[in-house]
């Protein structure tokens, strides 16, 4: 038995080469967790909370990366109904939901869906507002100056799921590496062909949602004054917009 690095109690089972091959115990939010690793003590599968709240299964690539996710035990979608989740934003100038589109961007839904269920989001703001293109949040704190938010690891891009950057829709925000998308999202208040696979770098930015109620909400932020403060605060709201909280909502 030992501790995790989040204070958790787990076991670890080793090989007789003394490499950890697997970990079970419970994550930092109290959850079963379990991890299996390769022969290197480098994780290829982790257990998970699907994006309906059911057990999944990640599996990971040699450099972390979740590339597939399989659920267990899903309630079955009725016929001719989507089993899309939605979740409701309050911030400090109204509140919005988006409907997740877990069918075409499952990885992505599943990470997401994970930080609103540990309430990650709660207390975080848009920290870059461009009228005229997105609006940007999910990664700093209210404090001033903002801090950013220790995260997971980085997940596969699925820009190329089909769904496109058009106004209203949410995607993953992400650097100049493809695969490194964490807690950060954008909401396009415009229609941004130039974000869709293969542009703009080959990869294109993954949507996996969109605005279903609200948008007037959304609209109000994006023509917040702005101020550049430099780095990730290039066009940042000059009165802080908070993201009180990211729940999920039982859709109407």
């Amino acid at each position: 038995f030992s501790l995790s690095k989040a204070g958790m109690p787990q076991l670890l089972l080793k090989d007789r080469d003394g490499f950890v091959r697997a970990a079970v115990g419970l994550d930092a939010s109290g959850r079963p967790a379990l991890a299996l690793n390769d022969k290197f003590a480098k994780p290829r599968a982790r257990l998970e909370v699907g994006a309906g709240g059911e057990p999944a299964l990640a599996l990971l690539n040699a450099a972390g990366k979740r590339v597939k996710v399989f659920a267990t035990g899903a309630p079955e979608p009725s016929a001719g109904k989507k089993n899309n989740v939605r979740v409701k934003f309050s911030t400090s100038l109204g509140d919005f939901i988006v409907e997740l589109d877990a069918e075409k961007a499952p990885v992505t839904v599943d990470n997401f869906l994970q930080y609103v269920d540990d309430e990650f989001y709660d207390g975080t703001i848009f920290h870059r507002v461009i009228s005229n293109f997105m609006i940007q949040g999910g990664g700093f704190t209210t404090d001033e100056p903002p801090s950013p938010k220790s995260t997971r690891e980085a997940i596969v891009n699925e820009g190329k799921n089909g769904l496109k950057n058009v106004r209203g829709s949410i995607a993953m925000a992400r650097t100049g590496m493809p695969d490194s998308a964490t807690s950060q999202f954008f909401i396009n208040v415009v229609n941004n062909a130039n974000l869709d696979y293969p542009s703009p770098d080959g990869h294109g930015y993954a949507v996996f949602g969109k605005v279903v109620d609200g948008m007037e909400i959304v609209d109000k932020i994006k023509n917040v004054k702005t101020e550049n403060r430099g780095g990730a605060y290039a066009a940042a709201p000059s009165t802080v917009v908070e993201i009180k909280s990211v729940r999920r909502v039982e859709a109407k």
